[in-house]
């Protein structure tokens, strides 16, 4: 079953990390979703993989050019969550200029994107199962809006969609 707007976020973890070496990002950690959204506002968009064309060249710029106006709305943190390890996530977030701004968090297994009800079986295309693209709005854990695309779609869970809905 899909989350819906008033729901409880699932618990999961998730892995991150924030530093390298000369080249390569260092070990993540694992991110409790439970104690990571305790009193906070976020603003969470789901990806279906790091390094893929809409999610890199649309969907985290729409983020990161609307980050500050997203925090004068009282965002305190900004996710950024697809089906990838924490490695390949902080690889790409480094890539896309955004470590540091938005959280890059791998959930490599897909346990926290089923426990949302959000997966998408792309194993025909060779890409098993990942995300679907979505963004959804928490406030100490709750779901205070949801927005998932139709499939092939980017309209609704972009930046620019998120800062509306903040009013």
């Amino acid at each position: 079953m899909t989350i819906k707007v008033g729901d409880r976020v699932p618990e999961g973890k998730l892995s991150e990390s924030t530093e390298f070496d000369a080249a390569c990002p260092l070990a993540p950690k694992d991110v409790s979703v439970a104690e990571a959204v305790k009193g906070k506002k976020i603003a969470v968009f789901g990806v279906p993989g790091a390094y893929t064309p809409t999610c890199s060249a649309k969907h985290v710029p729409s983020y990161l050019q609307n980050l500050d106006k997203l925090k004068a709305k009282g965002v305190n943190e900004v996710w950024c969550v697809a089906v990838n390890d924490g490695f390949v996530m902080a690889a790409w977030g480094k890539d896309q200029n955004g470590i540091g701004k938005i959280r890059f968090l791998g959930d490599g297994s897909a346990a926290w994107t089923k426990a949302l009800g959000l997966e998408l079986d792309l194993n025909a295309r060779g890409m098993g199962t990942r995300m679907q693209r979505f963004s959804m709005l928490l406030e100490d854990g709750v779901v205070k809006q949801l927005n998932v695309e139709a499939p092939g779609k980017f309209e609704v869970s972009g930046g620019d969609t998120m800062l509306k809905q903040l009013g």
